[in-house]
């Protein structure tokens, strides 16, 4: 099952649905076998749309069930977890803009199998279309989004949305020719399956811009104004100021403003940023890695983040400002939704946005996703560079500042990096903050404690570079075996599978693993050793403290492993 809800919730949904029946926000499906996957995406426009329209928090899609008995008969539609997780793709795929599930939950009823798909409502101002068509409903049945359904929605985004305001007097002379051709070029490219890039030629400007949600039945908006205005025509968004300012701080000081059009100044700014390259060492190689000081895309990702995000009635600029080693992003207003954390992983969807028509354009022109996953990026980026993972500020409640390091912190971060390719994401950010001489929750510490990543307790936590078992360089030199399985790991892994052992149990697990250069002696000693470590470290404990002590997990490891 995807999600967090539990059978007995699912039993309640789904005697709550079927009690109901299909309406505006519920459809029910059999779904036999399959279900055509351009079907239910039209389902998804109408039902995320009809729950933005009647101010619900989601809309449901159910397969499994018999519509006319509201009986449950099964479904056999995408079995296994990794084929409906596909969906979700294909939905963030096909939607304008970009949005998926809410959450796909599958529950084992006594007369078969049944699919809960929950749909998010469309975001204020933004209906949802499904391959450039808008759908919605007309009771239980699937139609045509109406022109009055379209309008109500996008008359939520004018009366709240900075960006989708109409600049009055303004036209497309107030364009600059050359970010037009630069937007025709990203949009063609994000839309390449379903427009050919010369029927993109082919539009007239107007045409161009309302196909891209630029501007509204051919006028112009602030947020056209912003990503494409001509710089010398940015006055007639004053008196909000529409600039960037790139900030170099250090032993030399300077600066430079910036101004629309932003689908190019933002390339511009980037030129200014002293972008050199930078050699690391891989420990026990001769040849050198070379990285530049910025990656392009992560500075540009950061810097589109902000331009989305800015809080324009606040009249403030957003600055960049280089520092020796980082550069930091400034945007007026708060985080929009949750914390930065919370993007991290790549799971988390926003379910708003401050500047939705903002926003939508810039998806449109491939500057942003709106699927939460920049923050995501970024890191994951970072970490591939050997990089310190940024940093945001929030101290100030009506603004946003992002740290983005370009430089080493602590040599043997990278080099961990480096060596061990395979670390997840989820702990490299532990790294990162034991690094930065930040706290690591105490479980966690642990862990990495034993894998050899961090030494030293808390709060003093720092970096390791050394074997997972310090003992085990000298026993791997004596018996010349450097391919030695981690012990630890393979007695750890035995205990998870028996309530308890003995230490005969234990000799007889282990020993097999050792060459056979090593003594019986140093075989004892070195198991005797490893016991009492890991008893430090509070992964395993013992019952008795003779040769007849049974050895099992501690709580936290068992807790760890569950």
């Amino acid at each position: 099952m995807q999600g967090n809800s539990t059978d007995s919730h699912l039993a309640c949904l789904l005697d709550e649905l079927l009690l109901g029946g299909e309406n505006e926000v519920v459809e029910l499906k059999h779904a036999k076998a399959d279900f055509p996957t351009d079907k239910v995406g039209q389902y998804f426009s109408a039902l995320a749309n009809q729950a933005n329209l009647l101010g619900l928090e989601q809309a449901w899609l159910v397969f499994g069930i018999d519509d006319k008995s509201r009986t449950v008969v099964g479904t056999g539609y995408r079995i296994g977890t990794d084929r409906l997780q596909h969906t979700k793709m294909q939905m963030a795929q096909g939607t304008e803009p970009s949005i998926t599930f809410k959450g796909i939950y599958e529950y084992q009823h006594p007369q078969g199998r049944v699919v809960f798909f929950k749909i998010p409502p469309a975001p204020r101002g933004l209906p949802i279309a499904w391959k450039g068509h808008y759908y919605a409903r007309a009771g239980e049945n699937l139609t045509p989004m109406g022109i009055d359904k379209l309008d109500e929605i996008r008359g939520q985004s004018f009366s709240e949305d900075w960006t989708a305001q109409i600049v009055h007097g303004a036209s497309t002379r107030d364009l600059d020719e050359q970010a037009l051709s630069r937007a025709r070029q990203a949009f063609q490219m994000k839309y390449a399956q379903r427009f050919s890039e010369s029927e993109v030629a082919q539009w007239d400007a107007s045409v161009f811009l309302n196909r891209a949600r630029i501007t509204v039945d051919g006028q112009i908006t602030r947020a056209a104004m912003l990503l494409l205005g001509r710089s010398e025509a940015s006055w007639q968004l004053s008196p909000h100021p529409a600039e960037l300012t790139w900030n170099l701080r250090g032993q030399e000081r300077a600066y430079e403003h910036f101004y629309p059009p932003f689908l190019i100044s933002t390339s511009n700014l980037y030129q200014r940023i002293r972008n050199i390259q930078i050699r690391l060492l891989p420990r026990n190689q001769l040849l050198p890695i070379e990285i530049s000081k910025y990656e392009e895309k992560i500075v540009m990702e950061a810097l589109h983040n902000c331009i989305a995000h800015q809080d324009y009635n606040r009249n403030s600029r957003i600055i960049v400002t280089e520092h020796l080693d980082c550069l930091t992003f400034e945007n007026q207003g708060g985080f929009f939704e949750d914390a930065p954390e919370d993007y991290i992983e790549g799971t988390k969807v926003p379910s708003q946005y401050r500047n939705p028509f903002l926003a939508q354009a810039m998806t449109a022109l491939n500057m942003i996703d709106t699927m939460g996953l920049g923050i995501h990026d970024i890191h994951t980026r970072q970490a591939k560079r050997y990089s310190p993972l940024p940093d945001y500020d929030l101290s100030q409640p009506e603004a946003v500042r992002t740290t983005i390091y370009g430089t080493v912190a602590d040599s043997a971060y990278a080099h961990l990096l480096m060596q061990n390719k395979g670390i997840p994401l989820s702990d490299i950010i532990l790294l990162d903050r034991v690094q930065k001489r930040l706290s690591v929750p105490k479980a966690e510490a642990s862990r990495l404690r034993l894998q050899g990543m961090i030494k030293g307790r808390n709060p003093n936590l720092r970096l390791s570079l050394e074997p997972i078992i310090a003992e085990t360089k000298n026993l791997k030199n004596e018996s010349r075996n450097e391919n030695m399985p981690d012990l630890d790991r393979i007695l750890l892994e035995h205990l998870r599978n028996v309530e308890e052992c003995s230490r005969a149990e234990i000799n007889s697990i282990l020993i097999p693993h050792f060459s056979e250069g090593v003594s019986d002696d140093k075989k004892s000693l070195y198991i005797n050793n490893l016991l009492t470590r890991l008893q430090r470290y509070k992964a395993i404990k013992s019952n008795g403290r003779t040769r007849a002590a049974r050895w099992s997990l501690a709580e936290n490891e068992e807790n760890e492993s569950a």
